[in-house]
């Protein structure tokens, strides 16, 4: 079950921030469809007050010791302060962030600080919806709906930097720009595969394998691989870039 690869973050939550921590929840592919192959655990905690940095320290220690190790799965760990967002506002404000991407910067030293994050949009929509406490009462005690139009307005605004990412996190850019599309016109947050689907049927037939082999890829499918795709790897971005736009025009 999702939950019990979770139990370490939900005991470490407890152990670092006591009665502070209102309510931790299960969110991302656990929740929507069910766990993929390269799936992280990602997690949701919800405090009272910020955290202070010895904290946050704490939580990243601990956190390099067991995402991704002994057979494990990366975990994302984010954490929001209840009044930071409820009642909601744009841009929400996200207090502490762990994800292994940033592994090489929190090796380094580097220690998150609180701070906006409009990622936050769908993740809060995605957990409400969710509904899978590992802690805490259901979401909706802690949580404000997310109104539509903030939710695609967030989605859209991490598309540049997702661009910036293309060449160095391939697989997970096509899959999110296919996700954006999907929410954009369904207002549905799906899961990366059955997004990807979902594109796949309106792409032009020159993209299609480039989309085609991330998703086969996320599930297990395939080996990573791009070398024989990588020309037609930008193409197929830009493209997603521009139903984009012209799905959410600014």
């Amino acid at each position: 079950m999702p939950a019990d690869h979770a139990t370490h973050v939900v005991r470490l939550l407890h152990h670092t921030l006591g009665d502070n921590l209102l309510g931790a929840y299960l969110h991302g592919s656990a929740t929507l469809g069910g766990l993929r192959p390269h799936s992280d655990i990602d997690v949701l905690a919800v405090v009272r007050h910020s955290t202070t940095e010895a904290q946050r320290r704490e939580l990243v220690d601990e956190l390099l010791k067991v995402s991704g190790t002994d057979g494990r799965r990366y975990v994302e760990l984010i954490v929001v302060v209840r009044d930071a967002v409820r009642p909601w506002r744009y841009p929400p404000t996200c207090d502490f962030l762990y994800g292994d991407w940033l592994r090489a910067d929190f090796e380094r030293g580097v220690t998150p600080a609180p701070g906006p994050m409009p990622d936050l949009a769908p993740l809060l929509t995605m957990v409400l919806r969710a509904n899978a406490p590992l802690h805490g009462p259901p979401p909706a005690d802690l949580l404000d709906p997310v109104p539509p139009a903030d939710l695609r307005r967030a989605i859209v605004a991490g598309v540049p930097q997702l661009m910036a990412e293309l060449d160095s996190d391939t697989r997970n850019v096509l899959l999110t720009l296919a996700r954006v599309w999907t929410t954009l016109v369904t207002g549905e947050i799906r899961s990366k595969d059955t997004a990807a689907d979902w594109a796949l049927r309106r792409l032009p037939a020159e993209h299609r394998p480039v989309l085609a082999r991330a998703r086969a890829v996320h599930l297990g499918d395939e080996e990573e691989h791009w070398d024989d795709l990588r020309p037609r790897v930008r193409p197929c971005a830009e493209f997603l870039v521009r139903v984009i736009a012209d799905s959410h025009p600014s």
